[in-house]
């Protein structure tokens, strides 16, 4: 199937037919990875770069271990301390 590279504005673009969204299994507003190898370009799901993590699930991804140490005892509380 081929397409065609049109002006869009001051950029260019491509349009994709019904079928190759579908066989991609894409819908409109998914973010897609443009990939160049050799002169060829390839369009593929982009990765889920946009995921907000939690500290715990970013430490497991890398193997190390998230420490903090000994807790501190630092005496009877003075003052208008909430705790």
């Amino acid at each position: 199937m081929q397409v065609a590279i049109k002006k869009w504005g001051n950029s260019q673009g491509i349009i994709l037919p019904k079928e190759i969204m579908e066989l991609m299994n894409a819908k409109i507003g998914d973010a897609l990875d443009a990939v160049i190898d050799n002169g060829k370009l390839t369009l593929q799901p982009a990765k889920k770069q946009f995921t907000h993590k939690t500290l715990e699930e970013r430490m497991d991804e890398t193997g190390l271990q998230l420490s903090f140490g000994p807790e501190i005892e630092w005496g009877e509380s003075r003052g208008s301390e909430l705790w």
